[in-house]
């Protein structure tokens, strides 16, 4: 698991600080930072680039404006861009008012995303 551990604790104070129940889970590499049992914003290190980055599902009528901002770029593992899903590179989240724009992004889609199957 390639992931910054400060990034992690970042997310997580985060979190508490908005008063968000929350569980972890370590998949695709990463970790992920669970709310109401949907995937809701992850952590992990670019493979080819060894840079560290967010996952945020923003839902797919989100992410073209996503796309527009510094750092945002399409989440993809197998060749094709996964709906609903960016990665944010450190020059889109270094800064708190970008740190919690990808946060508040992910959690306004968070209701409306459906639960992964069990």
């Amino acid at each position: 698991m390639a992931y910054d551990e400060f990034l992690a604790e970042r997310l997580a104070t985060t979190f508490k600080q908005k008063n968000i129940a929350f569980t972890v889970k370590k998949m695709m590499g990463g970790l992920i930072h669970m709310v109401d049992e949907k995937m809701c914003i992850g952590l992990d290190r670019d493979k080819k680039t060894g840079e560290d980055r967010m996952m945020a599902r923003v839902g797919e009528a989100a992410q073209k404006l996503c796309m527009k901002r510094t750092g945002c770029r399409a989440m993809e593992f197998t060749g094709r861009p996964m709906k609903g899903f960016v990665f944010v590179y450190p020059e889109g989240f270094d800064l708190d008012e970008d740190w919690d724009f990808w946060v508040e992004k992910a959690l306004a889609y968070n209701p409306l995303a459906k639960s992964s199957k069990k």
